[in-house]
C-alpha cells in the first residue's frame, strides 16, 4: 500500500454519527450498511463539451475513466470529434496528488501537455472530489473526506492529498441525493493561463448499481460575469466496479 492511501473494507453506518444531518441522510440513501467499499471503478461516458467558455461549438466525446479511490487517483481517456474523420485524444489524470493533461491528434501527434504544478494539481483534485458521487464510498470520512455542516440541505466537503487541500459545497435535494457541487475558486485555463474562477456541477437521474445509487447524468461549468457557462455535459452508460 502506498503512503497516504486509506483502505476500508465495509460501509459502517455507525461511523456516520457526528456528520452533518444532510450528509448522513445522503449516505443512508445511496449506500447500504455493510456493503463493500469501491477499490476500483471504470466509467464509460459519452456527451459533449466545449474547449473553452468563449467557444460556441459543442464537440461530441466518448470516454473511459478509471478511478482508484484508495489512492485518490483517476485517469480519463477521451476521444473528441472535431470534424468528420478528425478527432483528438485527451488524457487527464490525477495520481498521488499530481495532475496531468495530454492532447494528441488522432491519438498519435502531440498537441499539448501539462503536468505537476500546484494549480493543475488543485483543479484535478477538485474534479476527483466532485466526481466521487459516481463512487460514493470515496466520500465517507474513513476515505479522508471531512464534512462541515452549512444548513439542512448542504455541507462543505474537504479533502487533502499531501500538502494540497480542496473544498466543495455539496447541495442535496429532497431525495437526499447530491444535486450540485460548488466552489468559489477552482483553477482552470483562461486567456492563456491558469486562473481561479467559481465552478459548479449538477447531477441527476440517479439509479442503482452494485448496491449504490449514483447519477447517470452530470454537467459542469464556470461562472462568468454572473452566468453559469457549461463546458461539459455527459452521461455514464456503463459502470464496472471492483469492490
Amino acid at each position: 500500500m502506498a503512503k497516504g492511501e486509506v483502505v476500508i473494507n465495509k460501509v459502517n453506518f455507525s461511523h456516520l454519527s457526528g456528520l452533518p444531518e444532510p450528509v448522513q441522510r445522503y449516505f443512508k440513501h445511496v449506500l447500504k450498511d455493510g456493503q463493500s467499499v469501491i477499490n476500483q471503478i471504470e466509467l464509460t461516458q459519452h456527451g459533449s463539451l466545449r474547449t473553452s467558455t468563449d467557444s460556441n461549438k459543442w464537440l461530441p466525446f466518448k470516454a473511459i475513466q478509471l478511478v482508484l479511490p484508495n489512492s485518490k487517483s483517476f485517469i480519463w481517456h477521451a476521444s473528441i470529434k472535431l470534424f468528420p474523420a478528425v478527432y483528438i485524444s485527451v488524457e487527464d489524470s490525477l495520481q498521488s496528488g499530481i495532475g496531468s493533461g495530454k492532447v494528441r491528434l488522432f491519438n498519435i501527434f502531440p498537441v499539448a501537455s501539462d503536468s505537476n504544478h500546484k494549480k493543475l494539481n488543485s483543479g484535478a483534485l477538485h474534479r476527483y472530489l466532485a466526481e466521487a458521487v459516481w463512487f460514493p464510498t470515496a466520500l465517507l470520512p474513513e476515505s479522508g473526506v471531512t464534512w462541515t455542516g452549512i444548513d439542512d440541505s448542504s455541507a462543505l466537503a474537504s479533502l487533502s492529498v499531501k500538502e494540497l487541500t480542496v473544498e466543495l459545497e455539496f447541495k442535496f435535494n429532497d431525495n437526499n441525493e447530491v444535486e450540485a457541487v460548488y466552489t468559489e475558486g477552482r483553477y482552470g485555463q483562461f486567456d492563456g493561463g491558469y486562473q481561479k474562477r467559481p465552478w459548479q456541477g449538477h447531477f441527476k437521474d440517479y439509479h442503482e448499481i452494485n448496491g449504490m445509487k449514483v447519477p447517470s447524468y452530470g454537467e459542469v461549468g464556470w461562472w462568468i460575469d454572473g452566468k453559469l457557462e457549461l463546458v461539459w455535459k455527459g452521461e455514464v452508460s456503463k459502470t464496472i466496479v471492483n469492490e
